[in-house]
C-alpha cells in the first residue's frame, strides 16, 4: 500500500516504531527502518554529545530515514517546599532498602524549548525526522528544522492540540491514545481529555488536514488496519517492540511483560510527575498520597530513579519503571526485522 504520508517520509511501510527512551536503541531503530518502516530514537534524555553519538550509530547501521524525539515539556518551576515534602513522604521507602533518601531533586532532563545547542546539533546531524512530544518548541525552531529539510511530527492527545501543531507548521500529528504505554504526549497535564485511540484518530481524520499517525494499543497487523480503516495513514508501535533482541530493556522488564502483569497497565503521574503507562507495581500501588502536590517535571523523576536504584541494589525490582501499553499481552518475542516483517504480513491477511 502507499499514501502520501509513506511518501512524504519515504518508506514502505505504513509502520513506526516508537521512540521509546530507555528501551528503544540505534540498532532497533535500524532495524525497523531497513525492513520498510520508520525507526525511531529517543534523545529526550540525553545531553547533546549523547545524542549526537546516538544519532550517528544509527546512521551507521542504515541508510533509510529514521525519526529522532525531543522532549518538549515546560522547564520545571521549582518549590524547595514541595519539593522536600515529595522526599520526606518517600524516606520510609529509602528505609526498607537501607538507603538515605536525596536531600534535593534536579532537574535531570533539559526541555528542548530550551535547549539550543540541541537543537544546533539536529540542524547539523539533519536526520529525515524529527517529532515532539509533551507540546511544541518555539516557532524559530520549528521554522528552522523544517528549513534543514526535517520532517517534524508531533503527538497530540486532542483535536485542540493537534491543530496548534497544524498551525505551527509540522507535517504529520500522531494521535496518542489513552491506551498509550509511557508518556503521556499531553501538551498540559492538568487538560488531559484521556481519550482513546480510536475515537482521537477519527477525530482528526475528520478534522485535521494533516495525515494522521494512530498510537496506542496497536500490537498487530489487525490494529494497524483498523486504525487506517479510520483515517490514520500510519500506526506508531511501542510495547510491541520491548521484547525484541535489539531493545534495551533488562530481564526483569521482559519477563514482566511476558506474564500476568502485562494484563494489569495503569496511568500515574507518581512516578515522574508526568502521567504514565506501566505495568502496575508499588510505583502504583504505594507511592499515591492523598494531599501531597507532586513537584515538577522532571524533578519527580529524579526521586523515583533513586528509590528504584535503593531496590536494585537489594535485587528488589518492586519499584521498577515498565512502561508498556494496554495491548502489553499481545507483545512477541521476535527480531525487530521479523517482528516488521510479520506485522506487514498480518496487514495482508
Amino acid at each position: 500500500m502507499s499514501n502520501p504520508l509513506l511518501s512524504l517520509l519515504n518508506i514502505e511501510l505504513p509502520i513506526i516504531q516508537s521512540p521509546m527512551v530507555g528501551v528503544s536503541t540505534p540498532s532497533l531503530a535500524a532495524a525497523v527502518s531497513n525492513a520498510g518502516g520508520l525507526g525511531s530514537i529517543g534523545i529526550g534524555a540525553s545531553s547533546v554529545e549523547q545524542a549526537r553519538a546516538m544519532l550517528r550509530e544509527t546512521a551507521a547501521q542504515t541508510g533509510k530515514p529514521f525519526n529522532v524525539n525531543v522532549f518538549c515539556h515546560q522547564p520545571a518551576v521549582r518549590d524547595v517546599a514541595r519539593e522536600s515534602q515529595w522526599l520526606q513522604s518517600l524516606a520510609g521507602f529509602f528505609d526498607e532498602f537501607g538507603a538515605e533518601a536525596p536531600v534535593s531533586l534536579r532537574e535531570i532532563y533539559t526541555s528542548f524549548v530550551e535547549d539550543a545547542g540541541m537543537l544546533q546539533m539536529l540542524l547539523e546531524e539533519k536526520p529525515a525526522v524529527v517529532s515532539f512530544h509533551f507540546g511544541l518548541p518555539a516557532q524559530p525552531a520549528i521554522d528552522a528544522l523544517k528549513a534543514a529539510g526535517i520532517l517534524l511530527l508531533c503527538s497530540v492527545t486532542s483535536l485542540a492540540e493537534a491543530l496548534a501543531a497544524e498551525q505551527a507548521g509540522v507535517h504529520a500529528l500522531v494521535a496518542q491514545g489513552y491506551e498509550a504505554g509511557g508518556h503521556r504526549g499531553v501538551f498540559d497535564p492538568q487538560q488531559d481529555l484521556q481519550m482513546g485511540t480510536l475515537a482521537l484518530v477519527r477525530v482528526l481524520a475528520q478534522a485535521c488536514r494533516l495525515p494522521v499517525i494512530a498510537a496506542g494499543g496497536i500490537m498487530d497487523g489487525a490494529g494497524i488496519n483498523a486504525v487506517i480503516a479510520l483515517g490514520a495513514s500510519a500506526a506508531q508501535l511501542g510495547t510491541a517492540f520491548i521484547l525484541c533482541p535489539e531493545s534495551s530493556a533488562n530481564g526483569a522488564y521482559r519477563e514482566a511483560l511476558k506474564g500476568p502483569r502485562a494484563h494489569q497497565t495503569r496511568v500515574t503521574s507518581v512516578i515522574s510527575g508526568r502521567p504514565a503507562r506501566g505495568m502496575v507495581n508499588r510505583n502504583f500501588t504505594s507511592l499515591e498520597v492523598a494531599g501531597i502536590e507532586l513537584p515538577d517535571y522532571p524533578l519527580t523523576y529524579d526521586a523515583n530513579k533513586a528509590l528504584n536504584a535503593a531496590a536494585a541494589a537489594r535485587a528488589n525490582t518492586d519499584f521498577a519503571v515498565q512502561w508498556a501499553g494496554q495491548g502489553a499481552p499481545l507483545a512477541r518475542e521476535l527480531p525487530a526485522a521479523a517482528l516488521v516483517e510479520l506485522l506487514a504480513a498480518e496487514m495482508k491477511s
